[in-house]
């Protein structure tokens, strides 16, 4: 199984990397990186994750740091939608 992000979820990753390197450089990459791991085990476990209140959307939850990764499951890959930083906006609807 394969992972494709959405061009949101690629834009939010950018934007947690651009908040942390100004805010706390040293906790960037490192932050990145584990949000980069969690996802890379979605090729090997898809449904890792419990359903969101949105049919077909689960809500990965780094343990860590204030990440959430939500996603959907095709059938032969794993559709990032949105990655978000708890601690700076609210929830949004995904799709």
């Amino acid at each position: 199984m394969k992972v494709r992000y959405t061009l949101r979820a690629r834009a939010d990753l950018e934007e947690i990397y651009g908040y942390l390197e100004e805010r706390a450089p040293a906790a960037a990459q490192p932050v990145i990186s584990a949000i980069e791991r969690q996802i890379g085990w979605l090729t090997d476990f898809p449904y890792m994750a419990p359903e969101t209140d949105e049919p077909g959307v689960h809500e990965l939850t780094l343990a860590r740091y204030p990440c959430e990764i939500y996603y959907e499951v095709g059938r032969e890959n794993v559709r990032i939608l949105q990655i978000r930083h708890a601690r700076r906006r609210p929830r949004r609807r995904i799709r």
